[in-house]
């Protein structure tokens, strides 16, 4: 059974961020490698520690991991593996530099990614509920053709960094709360790609890459709604000196429909009837939107009473069943505001009949200037 990270780092489950880097930076004087060395022991229970502080100083991850517990990480998309936390990243926060770095020459893991981009993509309602290809351009990074992407010169290549000897890293003394440590940091030099370009690219001046404007077919699935995001990988901005792209994420802003009103799979929306057919019946066609259908009005209908119409509703998103939503439709009952001599008259006859007192038409002028008093 995994360990209970508020165990490890010894505070309780309402903890401040506060409380927590005072709890880690305890610890972590206690099991750091230079206070233990050879120790596995200690490593390994340092390691556990920066884990558990590695997620719980997110707050997204610690909102996860409070519900769900460890399978809420491995589940909750922290970019597939839920303990991959950098202890470089939170080194650099305490202590300037990595625990690791006083024994250890790793080789550069070669030029660094492109950055992400992001674009937002205006839908009309009927292509979100039944999906469409979509055509985004954008101004981003992309490969220098001229060089291929390695920022050097034609017939030229890149040298070993001189001042790293390739590693890409330079080792450095630091004064830390540990006492006097060893850490590694990227080579100033070659921003830590270990190599040097002497005849750079004169179109990207040793870049390996340069703006242009690209274009992309977005493939927006049916039943997405205002605020969904997809991710295109490797879509975003080319890295430099041929690193790998990065990513490109649409996000989407879906226009207001006219009729209908969407609350998730459901689509809500009114049909108005006359104050007959509502009485005697009626046979009415609604628009959908796969097209006319021909409601059924029964007799005796009532203002507010919903038709549902199954499977005219939203799509359901892959992953969360088949088929859709319904289509809820209400009812709206139109009252006459004037009628004619003979339709009023008809109508006293059946008030009359039916035993209904209604205004006479003295009072009916009253109420009406009663009525426009309060509008």
């Amino acid at each position: 059974m995994a360990t209970d990270y508020y165990e490890l780092l010894g505070v309780g489950r309402d903890a401040s961020s506060d409380d927590l880097k005072r709890a880690y930076r305890q610890l972590a004087r206690e099991f750091h490698p230079d206070a233990n060395p050879n120790d596995a022991q200690a490593e390994a229970k340092f390691k556990e520690i920066s884990e558990a502080y590695a997620v719980l100083s997110d707050d997204q991850a610690r909102a996860r991991y409070d519900q769900f517990g460890h399978e809420g990480l491995r589940s909750g998309g922290m970019g597939g593996d839920p303990f991959n936390f950098d202890l470089n990243d939170i080194f650099e926060n305490f202590f300037g530099g990595n625990p690791f770095g006083g024994g250890r020459n790793r080789r550069p893991s070669g030029p660094p990614p492109g950055e992400d981009q992001e674009i937002m993509l205006d839908l009309a309602f009927d292509e979100a509920v039944f999906g469409v290809d979509k055509k985004v351009e954008i101004q981003t990074a992309v490969a220098c053709d001229n060089c291929a992407g390695s920022g050097a010169a034609k017939g030229t290549t890149a040298r070993s960094c001189t001042a790293c000897g390739g590693v890409g890293q330079v080792r450095q003394m630091r004064q830390s709360l540990l006492g006097q440590m060893v850490t590694t940091a990227p080579c100033p030099t070659c921003a830590g790609l270990g190599e040097e370009i002497a005849d750079p690219c004169q179109i990207c001046r040793g870049e390996g890459r340069h703006r242009d404007t690209m274009s992309y077919e977005v493939r927006v699935p049916p039943g997405i709604d205002s605020g969904s995001t997809l991710r295109l990988t490797g879509r975003g901005a080319a890295g430099p000196r041929g690193g790998p792209s990065g990513d490109l994420y649409v996000h989407l802003r879906v226009e207001d429909s006219d009729t209908f009103v969407r609350d998730g799979e459901t689509l809500h929306a009114e049909l108005h009837v006359t104050m007959l057919q509502a009485a005697l019946g009626a046979r009415i066609d609604f628009e959908t939107l796969d097209g006319v259908v021909e409601l059924a009005v029964p007799p005796g209908t009532q203002p507010g009473e919903v038709f549902r119409l199954r499977d005219y509703g939203v799509p359901r998103l892959e992953g969360r069943g088949r088929g859709r939503g319904e289509l809820l439709v209400s009812i709206k009952v139109a009252v006459p505001s004037k009628l004619s001599k003979d339709d009023e008259e008809q109508l006293r006859q059946i008030a009359e009949r039916r035993g209904e007192k209604v205004a006479d038409p003295g009072d009916r002028t009253v109420l009406g200037k009663i009525r426009s008093a309060f509008q």
